[in-house]
């Protein structure tokens, strides 16, 4: 039988470059995955936003509608809809700091999350 013969460790310098390609690798592959991930957190936020953004608009028309058929005219039934949202805008404008700070930090949640 013929001895076995070990090989000599390479040398530190080569191990260090080994080490940093590793981590080099590895930082990209963290970056990729933590990107896909908030691209696919934005895509699934933006497609249920749109179903609530279009609900809401059909459920505008019903109501305006249905308030029409009650008055018997169209423009009043469509007149308090629209009057109903500008006192929300209203509302919205005087209370916007309150609402900034929760949307911002569920933005910072979504970001940072693991």
């Amino acid at each position: 039988m013929e001895a076995e013969k070990e090989t000599p460790p390479p040398p530190l310098v080569d191990q260090l470059k080994e080490y940093a390609e590793t981590r080099i690798k590895l930082a990209k592959y963290q970056a990729i995955e933590g990107g896909t991930t908030i691209a696919a957190s934005i895509i699934a936020e933006a497609v249920a936003i749109g179903s609530v953004i279009l609900a809401f608009i059909f459920a505008s028309f019903a109501l305006a509608f249905y308030l029409a058929d009650l008055l018997h005219d169209n423009w009043k039934g469509f007149g308090i809809v629209a009057l109903c949202y500008i006192i929300f805008a209203v509302i919205l404008k005087y209370n916007k700091q309150t609402l900034e700070k929760p949307i911002a930090n569920t933005f910072i949640q979504k970001i940072f999350k693991k």
